[in-house]
């Protein structure tokens, strides 16, 4: 009598069905569609961008705080030319740090750290504009001196953008005041030949008037 052993193991060792491809396409029962998300730097463009950790000073603990790590950069924008400096936190994108570089500002390497640098700002990450201490602490050295000199740099570009604003606005002020001061003339000047023309009509009606006098009959008494 034939045993079946052999063919009940070859049906042990079968692959099972459920892992077979049947070709079947199952369309997605929501369809999401892409949205554009802003980020706000779109009219802005990097002049620095690399990894760092910041802290802010805290003055009623008089101590540090870490505001996140994440990505610092410099973004001037396309149009005005103002340099601010932004960092997000790298998972949830929370702004830490956003201020313009304005030319008094300056940076100094952080006391008993090659690595950290500090300066002040007037931040606005919170919403609301409050003035901070930050200290912003890099992986090495060399990451650190390219902040501090590329901090400097937009700072002293930046005192440059606010004489050349002035000096624009001074020649803006001249113009105008060359134009009003053509305008007045121009209106002057228009003034005079009115006035020239009334004179010249008051003198031609006088001699009428005085000859019609001479001619008049004298009435008897």
């Amino acid at each position: 009598m034939a045993s079946t052993e052999p063919d009940h193991r070859e049906e042990e060792e079968s692959p099972a069905a459920e892992d077979e491809d049947t070709g079947a396409q199952i369309a997605p029962i929501v369809k999401l569609e892409e949205v554009a998300v802003s980020t706000g730097e779109e009219d802005e463009d990097p002049i620095l961008d690399m990894k760092a950790k910041l802290y802010r000073f805290d003055k009623d603990g008089n101590q540090w705080k870490e505001r996140g790590a994440g990505t610092v950069k410099f973004l001037k924008h396309k149009e005005n030319g103002k340099v601010r400096l932004v960092m997000r936190q790298s998972k949830t994108l929370k702004i830490c740090a956003n201020h313009l570089v304005l030319p008094n500002m300056t940076v100094q390497e952080h006391a008993g750290s090659e690595k950290s640098c500090v300066w002040h700002a007037t931040d606005f990450a919170d919403g609301e504009l409050k003035k901070e201490l930050f200290c912003i602490r890099f992986g090495s050295i060399e990451n650190c001196k390219t902040f501090m000199e590329t901090f400097q740099e937009v700072a002293e570009s930046q005192k440059k953008n606010e004489e050349n604003e002035d000096a624009t606005a001074t020649a803006g002020l001249l113009e105008k005041l060359s134009v009003e001061g053509k305008k007045n003339e121009d209106k002057k000047g228009k003034e005079a030949p009115a006035a020239a023309s009334e004179e010249k009509e008051t003198e031609s009606i006088a001699p009428k008037d005085e000859k019609d006098t001479e001619t008049e009959p004298a009435k008897k008494d």
